[in-house]
């Protein structure tokens, strides 16, 4: 069941309505019925998966809280072997057969819906209780609720027990500002995905499915992209939160303007956010305060000069962070590339930290100064945008040779926006779709920016005026957005 359909609308209705209807010491068991629910629209036979998750983890906290450390690691073996086994497997096969020449056999394997996310959900509660961050959940339905909560099991955030879980048990009242916020939220989402992100993927997979018969496209097809990837994840976060919100539980944001980002480091911080946090505190710290890390890091300064032994340690750390990143983003040697190259930036950016700040400082720049801030933020969009080559890119090859022609075959004629069979339906006012909103969205982000509360501001207004502005967001899904909403999907629900 898509979040962009009718069935999905209907379906938030009827839960948002009998949650606030029925005695609220039975409003968890709701959620937990209507999480379930949700996930057997998509297919019973995914049920095993997410059971068999919740069953080893649910058991391994409670061991682990009895202090059998030993049963963390084998927990985590079993869930994150669930996860490689359908999403890697093949991958696996494939360059066995490339590397040795055999002709193995390919397996039909399904991917269960979400499993990235609630994976990496669960890993991270294992982890918390074995740390003592918190206590383990002895009620095997509410802990189902947890990895299972409906709105965020397809593609985040990634939720912690110690302030998701308070919040899915609690008792809640029905409360009007926050079902007309969520409802605000909501239909931000859908602006983004519908009036953005689904137009400009028409010019995307136009551009990246021929790119060897279209050469020249290439920066076309990936600023598409990003205006694609981030309209659409972020605006499924957006619907995510926004439903949260009407039930009365905050969830984590995910996005924060990532696009006015400084640095590759800053991007990761905006973009993301729950995966990048979880990554730092589950696989950077553990990797940087190991003793072999220790080891290694005085190593380093025995044998170099002392700021580079003290920042390689950290490189290594974050290439290794990136690394997972790459990996978890999907089956294919591009995915692992792209993290490689993230990784390496930052690794990159530390190592040349001091001179760094010596270049600036010879050169009189100000790092308070608005045109060396415009200049870090075009500088590190630049960057992203490369990233974007391997990330949509099928192959290595196709976003080496898509990064080549996109110099050295630039190109951008009037076709692009025009009626054409070669783009696939697009024409200018396809084109002009993404570019209204994308102004849009910048507006917003930079009042964001600003630390501007734009929900608040708008709900602070008189009724008349919160109606009008919300009928203007619908009729621009109902006169802008690329596809009725009885079709589609969201780009991080195949993760």
């Amino acid at each position: 069941m898509s979040f962009v359909s009718v069935h999905f609308l209907i379906f938030t209705a009827i839960c948002v309505a009998g949650y606030f209807i029925i005695p609220k010491k039975w409003q968890w068991i709701w959620l937990l019925l209507f999480s379930y629910l949700y996930y057997m629209a998509a297919g019973v036979r995914f049920l095993f998966f997410i059971l068999f998750s919740t069953v080893v983890t649910y058991i391994g906290g409670l061991w682990a809280e009895k202090g059998y450390r030993s049963v963390v690691p084998l927990a985590l073996v079993l869930d994150f072997g669930m996860l490689a086994a359908v999403k890697y497997t093949n991958f696996m096969v494939g360059n066995i057969n490339g590397l040795f020449g055999t002709n193995l056999r390919e397996f039909s394997l399904i991917l269960p819906l979400g499993i990235s996310f609630y994976t990496f959900q669960s890993a991270g509660y294992l982890l918390d209780v074995l740390w003592k961050r918190c206590k383990a959940e002895r009620n095997p339905f509410r802990f189902a609720l947890f990895i299972s909560f409906f709105p965020q099991i397809l593609q985040g955030p990634i939720g912690r027990m110690s302030r998701l879980a308070p919040q899915l048990y609690a008792e809640h009242t029905f409360d009007i500002r926050r079902l007309e916020r969520g409802m605000l939220r909501i239909a931000w989402g859908y602006f983004k995905k519908m009036v953005i992100a689904d137009n400009a993927a028409l010019y995307v997979n136009v551009i990246f499915d021929n790119f060897d018969t279209m050469p020249g496209y290439g920066i076309l097809g990936v600023l598409m992209y990003s205006a694609q990837l981030y309209a659409d994840f972020s605006g499924g976060i957006d619907i995510v939160i926004g439903i949260s919100d009407m039930l009365g539980i905050g969830l984590d944001e995910n996005f924060r303007q990532p696009f006015f980002a400084v640095s590759i480091t800053d991007f990761w911080h905006r973009w993301h956010i729950t995966l990048g946090t979880w990554m730092k505190d589950y696989v950077f710290y553990p990797i940087s305060l190991s003793g072999w890390m220790g080891r290694f890091g005085k190593f380093c300064r025995r044998k170099m000069n002392k700021d580079v032994g003290r920042a390689l340690p950290i490189c290594l750390a974050n290439i290794l962070v990136f690394l997972v990143v790459g990996i978890w983003h999907g089956p294919a040697w591009h995915y692992i590339v792209y993290g490689l190259y993230n990784g390496a930036i930052i690794a990159a950016s530390g190592l040349l930290a001091k001179p760094y700040r010596k270049a600036k400082k010879a050169l009189h720049i100000s790092d308070g100064s608005r045109g060396f801030r415009v200049f870090q933020i075009l500088r590190t969009f630049m960057l992203v945008n490369i990233s974007w080559y391997f990330d949509r890119s099928g192959s290595i090859r196709q976003a080496l040779v898509m990064m080549r022609d996109s110099i050295l075959k630039f190109r951008f004629s009037s076709s692009v926006v025009s009626s054409d069979s070669t783009w696939a339906g697009s024409s200018a006012a396809v084109f002009l779709c993404v570019i209204f909103g994308m102004a849009v969205v910048f507006f917003v982000s930079v009042q964001k920016e600003r630390k501007k509360d734009v929900a608040g501001a708008i709900l602070s207004k008189p009724l008349p005026v919160r109606f009008v502005l919300l009928l203007a967001l619908v009729l621009c899904l109902v006169l802008l957005g690329n596809r009725p909403l009885s079709v589609g999907g969201f780009i991080y629900a195949n993760f």
